[in-house]
């Protein structure tokens, strides 16, 4: 639900965007093939290296801002996934044990939630590279309140809208 008293400042459309701020963008989703080519067994880093990616870009521009905060907000879960499941692994490998069905299911749906991942940042990285705004389902909201709280929305229907509230 929207808050009536919040405000916000424009979304940014492509034209008046810059290419530098368009890769700046880009960039911020594809940090997570970083992550995974130095730390394929260490899930944490992917969301260290988006929490790097934010904070040495935030002050480039809201349309930069709002990209590295949507790519930061989808690494939270899937880290934790992974996580999860690397542990989960190294239980049973120190204990001797078998893997389960249970390991074996959770490991499908962690295999899963990375390639949807990694279908939605390579989309988001598509459309940021173009200058358009992508709101994830979840995270996308959160992200634009972060991002553009200030002042009031414009009158114009742009191309580049807010997302549904």
């Amino acid at each position: 639900m929207e808050d009536s008293n919040a405000a916000y400042l424009p979304v940014p459309q492509p034209d008046e965007i810059s290419i530098r701020e368009k890769e700046d963008a880009m960039g911020a989703y594809l940090m997570m093939f970083a992550g995974v080519a130095v730390a394929l067994p260490l899930p944490l880093l992917n969301l260290i290296a988006s929490f790097v990616y934010l904070y040495l870009n935030k002050s480039k521009g809201r349309f930069v801002y709002f990209h590295s905060l949507q790519a930061l907000y989808s690494q939270i879960p899937v880290t934790l996934l992974n996580l999860a499941l690397l542990i989960w692994l190294i239980i049973c490998l120190v204990n001797d044990a078998t893997f389960t069905n249970g390991f074996k299911g959770y490991a499908i749906m962690v295999a899963v939630v990375n390639i949807v991942d990694l279908v939605f940042s390579l989309v988001a990285a598509a459309k940021a590279r173009k200058g358009l705004m992508y709101y994830y389902l979840f995270f996308g909201r959160i992200s634009y309140q972060q991002a553009f709280s200030g002042r009031p929305k414009p009158e114009v229907k742009p191309v580049n809208a807010p997302p549904k509230m």
